[in-house]
């Protein structure tokens, strides 16, 4: 990860960051348009789905080849996974890891809904994206119409997949198609709200399910020890973790994003015991005890 990254990973939340890995994908793409291969760009766009929810693609480009479906993703660390797995695992260098559902998966789901939307006359083409920030150590994927790359290597993606197709799609329907997704961009906050309501429920982890009911079930339990801890954060703390903590082990809390960090029980039965407490306590009262 480069001190830029790092910098912007430290002040911003994540979903910061996914904003603007979406628009460096929208610059790349910008370069193929500059070299000759003209398309229309369109970011966050809402399928619906026949349950009444929706699917939402990061970025898409419309092009007389076809659409190009890109999901982005923007972790750190290595990436290993299998296109047939239903987790993919993130390894940082502190030995943490942390899954994700996978995302050919998750752009197989994109790519059902946008065919069901666009008519079987438009080709698409799935290409799952990386930040730089990562490496790519182990990944298989066996489909040709899948690719899954770093976000430098987008450019010479999709001229290679240009290369190989055919003209499908008329300057007209090109237009067509972008003012009918266009549409799709425009969406309320209660959609946008529902939708990312969803994602968590089905995406966040393979076991999404099993995961919350562990941490409802850990956090009820240390909930007394939450109480009898009087939390007292100077500035300075604010900026870094307390000097007990490992200068190379970061937490972050599942429910709310922020950083963990370690703290002392000073009261009541746990008196003197250390746990993982949440930064932005009292307005999440996250613990985790160690094990």
């Amino acid at each position: 990860m480069s001190l830029v990254d790092w910098i912007l990973d430290s002040i911003f939340d994540e979903a910061w960051v996914g904003k603007r890995g979406e628009k460096l994908t929208e610059r790349e793409l910008n370069l193929v348009s500059l070299f000759g291969r003209k398309g229309r760009i369109l970011k966050n766009v809402y399928l619906p789905k026949e349950n009444s929810e929706t699917s939402e693609v990061d970025v898409i480009y419309i092009t007389q080849k076809g659409i190009f479906v890109f999901e982005s993703k923007n972790y750190s660390g290595w990436i290993f996974g299998d296109e047939k797995g239903k987790s993919w695992t993130a390894s940082l260098p502190n030995g943490q890891k942390n899954q994700f559902y996978n995302p050919i998966m998750q752009n197989r789901t994109h790519l059902k809904w946008m065919r069901k939307f666009v008519g079987e006359d438009v080709p698409l083409f799935s290409i799952i994206v990386f930040s730089e920030r990562c490496e790519l150590k182990k990944v298989t994927v066996v489909s040709e119409n899948v690719k899954v790359i770093k976000r430098d290597r987008t450019y010479a993606t999709v001229r290679s997949i240009w290369d190989k197709n055919p003209d499908a799609v008329s300057d007209d329907k090109i237009n067509e198609l972008y003012e009918k997704l266009k549409e799709l961009t425009n969406v309320d906050a209660a959609v946008k709200a529902a939708h990312i309501k969803n994602i968590e429920e089905k995406y966040k982890s393979p076991d999404a399910a099993t995961e919350k009911a562990k941490e409802t079930e850990a956090a009820n339990k240390a909930e007394k020890t939450a109480e009898e801890v009087t939390v007292k954060r100077t500035p300075q703390e604010t900026e870094k973790p307390d000097a007990a903590e490992s200068p190379v082990e970061k937490k972050i809390c599942p429910r709310c994003g922020s950083e963990l960090v370690l703290r002392t029980a000073k009261k009541g039965e746990n008196a003197g015991n250390q746990f993982w407490g949440c930064s932005a306590f009292p307005k999440c009262r996250y613990v985790e005890n160690i094990k």
